[in-house]
């Protein structure tokens, strides 16, 4: 008995000290080469950070980092060339027999809480004709990413856990159709957001005690040349909560701004809110009547303490 206290009580002491960092290279220069092999060595429950520095390279591989395996740092030696990638998406089988959807088609399953990514490539690139095909499945709580690219089709980052808070700071995202989507309350900070189609960029699922859904900060919305019908969201849910603070639109964004998914009802729902939006996507007075412009002193609240602090204050990358 007093072995095994002794043995519990050394592996206690190992996980609270347990932070390092691990290399991941395909040329066999780090000591994994594979990213979920890394994942797979941190252990559950530790407490101190543990970074999982990566190598250029193109990295095609499914990953999951499960809840518990929190205070991961992933970091990539440069976004254009460190790049994690696949190809699965709805319709398709599994390995293991599953036919696959929207929320098991991911390239990357965060299921783990404090994460932070930088300098990497997200991809899933099924194509544009292969339907739901999810880049990144956030799902943990206090995720953080700079730097960074997600790059698909439809439905590419999908902020799904419905209590997650989520930070994205001077990132690229592009999609086709609802390629930001989830009931995460996410901050998007000097983001560059490019549309791929005439479709909608984001499919809000907030709760409807949420305060705060996916809030666009200093971004600019861009997207392939010719496009003229891309709106800023629909509502997946009823009470969808999207705000676009000072974002410069380009024409690709439709005067009306935002589309209610076919159904009226949402209209008396749905939370759709810009401040001092600029550009030619930028008509204010064209609008949906039923979206909201915002008042010096309403635009006030959207800080990330008042977004993303919670009851623990958190503040991603230290940010104010």
């Amino acid at each position: 008995m007093k072995n095994i206290v002794f043995i519990i009580a050394a592996l206690s002491t190992a996980l609270a000290g347990y932070g390092q960092r691990l290399v991941v290279a395909q040329d066999g220069s780090g000591k994994y080469t594979t990213i979920q092999a890394a994942f797979d060595a941190i252990p559950v429950h530790h407490e101190k950070p543990v970074e999982l520095y990566v190598k250029k390279g193109i990295y095609k591989e499914v990953l999951t980092l499960p809840a518990g395996k929190d205070h991961v740092i992933l970091t990539g030696e440069d976004k254009d060339q460190t790049i994690i990638t696949y190809d699965n998406h709805t319709g398709t089988v599994s390995p293991k027999g599953d036919t696959i959807n929207t929320y098991t088609s991911a390239t990357l399953f965060i299921q783990a809480s404090d994460f932070k990514a930088s300098n990497l490539t997200f991809q899933n690139n099924a194509g544009f004709t292969a339907g739901q095909a999810v880049a990144v499945f956030a799902f943990g709580d206090k995720l953080a990413f700079d730097n960074c690219r997600f790059m698909g089709f439809q439905d590419v980052l999908f902020c799904s856990g419905p209590n997650s808070r989520q930070y994205y700071r001077n990132c690229y995202i592009e999609g086709t159709t609802d390629f930001i989507f989830g009931p995460a309350t996410v901050v998007f900070q000097n983001c560059l957001i490019h549309s791929k189609k005439n479709s909608h960029i984001t499919a809000a699922s907030t709760p409807q005690d949420h305060a705060y859904g996916f809030v666009f900060i200093d971004c600019k919305l861009t997207a392939d040349v010719g496009l003229n019908g891309v709106t800023l969201g629909r509502p997946w849910r009823p009470y969808s909560s999207v705000t676009y603070i000072r974002c410069e639109m380009g024409s690709q964004i439709i005067p009306q701004g935002w589309n209610n998914w076919k159904n009226e009802a949402n209209e008396q729902t749905a939370r759709y809110a810009e401040y001092k939006s600029t550009g030619p996507g930028a008509q204010a007075l064209a609008r949906a009547s039923w979206s909201k412009q915002l008042n010096d002193n309403e635009a006030k609240a959207y800080t990330l303490k008042n977004i993303l602090a919670g009851n623990d204050n958190w503040m991603p990358f230290a940010t104010k």
